[in-house]
C-alpha cells in the first residue's frame, strides 16, 4: 500500500452527517439517491448500499462523509459526496461507518 503524507490527507473534508431522504434510483437495481445534512448544507450522493441496507434503515442514520469529492453524474443523478463504508472484498457485505456517540451535523473527522 503507498503511502501519503499528513498535507494530502489534510486535503480531504470527512464530516458527520444524517442521512434526510432515500430514494431508489429511478433507473438502476442497486442504487439509492441520498440526500445528507453535513451541517452548513444538504450533499447528494448516489450510493450502491441497495442490497446491504432498506431505506428505512438508511433514513435518520448518522454517518461519516466525504464531503469534497468531485461531482460527478451517476445514472443520470448527480452525486457530490461519498458515504463511508467498510466492504468486504467479495462485496458480500458493506457497513456504513458512523460515530460511535451521536455528533451534531457537521463535525470533522480528524
Amino acid at each position: 500500500m503507498k503511502t501519503i503524507k499528513f498535507s494530502d490527507f489534510s486535503k480531504l473534508d470527512i464530516k458527520t452527517g444524517t442521512i434526510t431522504d432515500v430514494k431508489r434510483h429511478s433507473n438502476a437495481d442497486k442504487l439509492y439517491i441520498v440526500q445528507v445534512d453535513v451541517g452548513s448544507k444538504t450533499l447528494q450522493t448516489v450510493t450502491s448500499l441497495v442490497p446491504y441496507y432498506r431505506e428505512e434503515e438508511l433514513t435518520g442514520k448518522s454517518v461519516v462523509v466525504l464531503c469534497n469529492l468531485e461531482k460527478m453524474k451517476m445514472r443520470g443523478e448527480v452525486s457530490e459526496c461519498m458515504l463511508l463504508c467498510a466492504e468486504t472484498d467479495d462485496e458480500s457485505e458493506s457497513v456504513l461507518l458512523t460515530p460511535e456517540r451521536l455528533m451534531g451535523n457537521g463535525v470533522q473527522i480528524v
